[in-house]
């Protein structure tokens, strides 16, 4: 895992001002440098500059980027952020070609790939990857994502240049590119944050490459081909060869993923997910003679102040050590504390460059940040809920029938806290409508399927498209800061591209949530694993650190200069703020209730400062 950075213009001469460019791309590497600290690099030709920051997880001597091959005079350049799970696949193909390959970097088969087949080749390509290849022949600069978007490029653009990076800040360090928000922007934050539209950048003319995607610029302008979507078939496989198959995507995708030159380790929770991953890990190290190394998170003194909820049943450490014992795992609990991922919201943002989940990010970070003391690599049971239908929202009809995003029901508690004039300004409900119904029209339903069933299908696109997307930006994020990197199997291609169409009646037979997933998970978990109620990820429920929260937020804006001040409804706010908070009824998805209200405001807070944001009302 990588982070990656560069410019493209048809009319400059970036070389021939090497002095005036060199330093911009040196500091757009250097923005990005805790997503590689192992490795970095920089190449500058007259029309594009490429930055690259590594962090070493495959062919640790071979695979220094920028990248370049060369042929018949012309250098073709690669940058690169993941790791590919087909690669014997991709060189068979290179080999039946007679195409030779010097390294066993996977940035040199892309490459070649490239050079080969030309951009369609990505279509081969199974991994997470973020990519940006320049073809001095044709003076064609090409950015490449992978299909669910688990790794991030964000692009923007001052007339005829491009500027693109693995995250915001690397294309801010380019002179003239603003931190601006518009209405737009501001309904990104405030209306669906911490969530946002796929594509969408928040920053004003900020884009993120879509999912699935690929993107061509040159002199004749740029071109964005869409080489994956989800498609909706009919499902023809009996219940029994539905749990058959998915059993064996699910163990496959996890095998492949194992790929490493280095330690790798998974994050156990003791759910069905993580667990299963877990499980599958642990038998391939046990076969080679290793140890699983597994990792679970709490925070201090929730044993003493949890209480169930219908979001969060039970607590996690019970079943992990189950996991343990059934695993023989080398096993750590990390803890955090309240001060600690209070202190940390700030460094989220960082790591953002936006508002994000509030605690579930900065702890997330703390965690992340502890693995990494020890390993570069982490398996993780993110994606099962989204694909697997673990939600309420796909079995609750009330929810189905919602017509809008079922993680964000009502946008009443957010607009409560808003200055009324920015709220009637933005017309919150009317942008919220606008981009689902835009992604609504994307998915295709079958004519065989009755209104409820169409819902859950509906919902299903959306959970991949939209709130797995929030998940997956908040494990790069989170663990990219430490440089660690997250693998997520359960959003592998074939994997998803199955399930997706699995109908709702095998997805939760016999009423059982996830019910194909723990069928398909038989003989490697123990029952009361394989069953277990889901539980999301942990959050404090220690009273001080609400208390702690809202005193930093009075204090924030008792500051006059406070630039979040004007857009407060401060008498809803300090009403709030005075009274205890309903831990159980979340303003997003399943864990953001009241205290992380609290979070995200004063994550904005810190975010309009830091990055000296213009608003354009």
């Amino acid at each position: 895992m990588c982070g990656i950075s560069g410019f493209y213009s048809p009319s400059a001469a970036f070389s021939e001002q090497k002095k005036y460019y060199a330093p911009i791309l040196s500091e757009m590497r250097q923005s990005l440098r805790h997503r590689g600290p192992d490795d970095s690099g920089t190449l500058l030709t007259d029309h594009c500059g490429l930055a690259h920051t590594r962090l070493s997880i495959i062919d640790l001597e071979n695979g220094r980027q920028p990248m370049s091959q060369y042929r018949e005079g012309f250098g073709y350049h690669i940058v690169y952020n993941g790791e590919i799970y087909n690669l014997d696949e991709l060189k068979e193909k290179l080999r039946a070609r007679n195409v030779s390959w010097q390294t066993t970097s996977d940035t040199e088969i892309l490459l070649l790939s490239f050079m080969t087949f030309g951009a369609d080749f990505v279509q081969d390509v199974d991994g997470i990857f973020a990519f940006a290849i320049y073809d001095e022949r044709h003076d064609i600069l090409t950015l490449f994502r992978d299909c669910f978007g688990v790794k991030p490029l964000f692009y923007t653009a001052l007339k005829d240049t491009l500027i693109f990076a693995s995250e915001p800040k690397g294309c801010l360090c380019y002179p003239g590119v603003k931190a601006v928000l518009d209405k737009n922007g501001l309904n990104e934050i405030l209306s669906l944050g911490p969530a946002r539209s796929p594509g969408c950048g928040v920053f004003k003319d900020f884009y993120e490459l879509l999912p699935g995607s690929y993107m061509t610029c040159s002199r004749y302008g740029r071109k964005i081909t869409r080489y994956y979507r989800l498609i909706s078939r009919p499902h023809t496989d009996s219940y029994e060869e539905t749990v058959e198959k998915a059993s064996f995507l699910i163990q496959d995708a996890i095998r492949r993923q194992m790929v490493s030159d280095v330690p790798i380790c998974t994050f156990l929770s003791g759910g069905v997910d993580s667990s299963v991953v877990s499980a599958v890990c642990g038998a391939e190290l046990k076969k080679r003679g290793e140890t699983l190394t597994t990792y679970s998170f709490d925070f201090k003194e929730n044993d003493k102040y949890f209480k169930a909820n219908s979001f969060q049943p039970s607590q996690d450490r019970p079943y992990v050590e189950k996991m343990v014992s059934f695993l023989g795992s080398d096993h750590h609990y990390l803890e955090c504390g309240n001060h600690r991922q209070a202190d940390l919201l700030t460094r989220s943002v960082d790591a953002h460059d936006l508002p994000c989940m509030a605690d579930i990010d900065s702890s997330l970070q703390h965690f992340c940040e502890e693995v990494s003391h020890t390993h570069k690599v982490v398996l993780t049971g993110e994606c099962a809920d989204e694909v697997f239908g673990g939600y309420p929202w796909f079995h609750r009809e009330e929810m189905l029938s919602s017509g809008t995003f079922p993680w964000t029901p009502s946008l009443a508690p957010r607009k409560a806290l808003l200055a009324t004039e920015l709220t009637e300004s933005l017309c919150m409900e009317e942008y919220v409508q606008d981009v689902y119904c835009r992604f609504i029209r994307e998915i295709n339903v079958l004519p065989e399927e009755n209104e409820t069933e169409t819902n859950r299908r509906r919902i299903g696109y959306l959970n991949i498209r939209f709130f797995m997307q929030t998940l997956l930006n908040r494990m790069d994020r989170t663990s990219m800061y430490s440089g660690l990197e997250a693998r997520v199997p359960f959003a592998d291609r074939k994997l998803v591209d199955y399930v997706f169409n699995i109908p709702w009646e095998m997805k939760a037979k016999g009423g059982v949530v996830k019910n194909i997933l723990r069928q398909a998970s038989r003989g490697l978990l123990p029952e009361e694993i394989l069953f277990r109620r889901k539980s999301p990820y942990p959050k404090t429920y220690n009273p001080y650190y609400e208390n702690l929260l809202a005193g930093r937020l009075r204090e924030s804006l008792a500051d006059a200069g406070s630039p979040l001040r004007p857009l407060l409804n401060m008498p809803a706010l300090n009403q709030f703020l005075d009274n205890p908070k309903d831990y159980g009824s979340p303003w997003y998805g399943q864990l953001m209730a009241g205290p992380q209200m609290i979070a995200y405001l004063l994550q904005f807070d810190y975010f309009l400062k830091k990055y000296k944001v213009s608003l354009q009302l």
